[in-house]
């Protein structure tokens, strides 16, 4: 294989990797959406697409493999594979936690809500848009983009422990609520676990353009 015809496969892989993670994307925005919405459908069409990211990891993996297998890729191509396969495990179990919280959603889809949600639409949003960004700096290799969308993730953990603080005297005050505000935490957290695996596809992409490992999940 030519090195023009395998650059167009790092390519091909770069756009099945955006592709998961688009999908991925929408999962987390969906998911909250239903919550929010307690619509039944929508949680049920997240939990049913689930199965989409899965191929799709797979697919991605055996492409890995396969050019592993057949090519003599160099380095700096062995640490892009590599890469690579590090990524699609970070969106899978984005995925499975978008599941988790759409789970959550039809437990909760005819209960009336001990508050009106404001900030977990908030965390949502907040993530959403993290995934895109830290996607964005893999395709691109940029460093800087990567440790910027990092930062975000304080943001994401100040809403997480806002919302824990504001839940327990709720709960104290009225243990009829212990469960559906137990729920929300568990959201708040799978909305949290999401953040962290952004910041370890940034700290995979600062690896890939450095050579450097950076452990940025503090």
């Amino acid at each position: 294989m030519s090195r023009g015809t395998f650059d167009l496969h790092l390519e091909s892989l770069h756009n099945y990797i955006l592709r998961m993670g688009s999908i991925v994307e929408k999962q987390i925005y969906d998911a909250t959406e239903a919550l929010h919405k307690q619509d039944l459908e929508l949680a049920k069409k997240v939990i049913d697409d689930d199965d989409i990211v899965d191929n799709l990891e797979k697919e991605i993996e055996d492409r890995c493999i396969k050019l592993i297998a057949k090519e003599q890729p160099l380095a700096k191509d062995l640490r892009m594979i590599f890469t690579s396969t590090k990524i699609v495990t970070d969106l899978e179990r984005m995925a499975d936690h978008a599941v988790d919280i759409a789970k959550i959603a039809i437990v909760l889809k005819d209960e009336k809500f001990i508050k009106p949600l404001v900030d977990i639409p908030k965390m949502a949003g907040l993530v959403k848009n993290m995934i895109r960004e830290g996607l964005d700096a893999y395709v691109e290799g940029d460093v800087d983009k990567a440790y910027l969308v990092c930062k975000k993730d304080d943001e994401v953990d100040d809403i997480y422990r806002g919302v824990f603080k504001e839940m327990l005297p709720i709960m104290a005050k009225d243990q009829s609520t212990i469960n559906q505000a137990t729920q929300f935490l568990f959201v708040c957290k799978y909305l949290e676990r999401v953040a962290d695996h952004v910041t370890n596809i940034c700290e995979w992409t600062i690896y890939l353009v450095t050579g450097e490992i950076k452990d940025l999940n503090e």
